[in-house]
């Protein structure tokens, strides 16, 4: 199995694509990371990956299901919790202004402190954002605050996200699939 999903390595797609080739691929397979899912499902209908992984909760599901209807199926479907998340700020800003996330995470916590939201592609886009000094707050995996504890402080654990996750492939399942109701 060849799979895509989002990159870069680090996020939540490569972390369930890991555990989703462990578990359902023993024999082994590969991950390739794309930096949009339109690359990757282009993949997919250009043969170079054999397989897509995409969460639903990713803001671009939808789009994805359209465009690539009657070309790309669901062949499989798992639910999966990512890493845990959490509300980081900065040290260096005690009452930080705006936040920065992505956008599939804008209701997991209050926001209405934050005079701006800031979209960003990725959570692991908003750690590095935040370590770097280009944001003040952000929704991140909340290891990034082992990663720079004199840079970061903990607002607000959040915990994991548990989602649906979505195997595409170029040929649909058989009609008698346990997954066909």
């Amino acid at each position: 199995m060849i799979l895509g999903t989002l990159g870069p390595e680090g996020n939540n797609h490569a972390l369930v694509a890991g555990r989703y080739l462990k578990h359902r691929v023993p024999q082994g397979g590969q991950c390739i990371f794309f930096d949009t899912f339109e690359a990757a499902f282009e993949a997919l209908q250009a043969g170079e990956l054999t397989h897509v992984l995409q969460c639903t909760a990713h803001f671009s599901h939808a789009d994805c299901v359209g465009r690539y209807m009657h070309r790309a199926f669901p062949v499989d479907t798992f639910i999966a919790g990512s890493k845990p998340l959490a509300l980081l700020a900065r040290r260096d800003t005690p009452e930080p202004e705006h936040i920065a996330l992505q956008p599939a995470t804008r209701y997991y916590t209050d926001l209405s402190a934050f005079k701006t939201i800031i979209e960003a592609p990725t959570t692991v886009d908003v750690a590095n954002g935040l370590i770097e000094g280009r944001y003040q707050a952000g929704i991140c995996a909340e290891e990034a605050l082992v990663q720079a504890p004199d840079t970061l402080t903990l607002v607000r654990s959040l915990g994991p996200a548990i989602d649906t996750w979505v195997i595409y492939a170029t040929t649909a399942l058989n009609e008698d699939s346990p997954l066909h109701l």
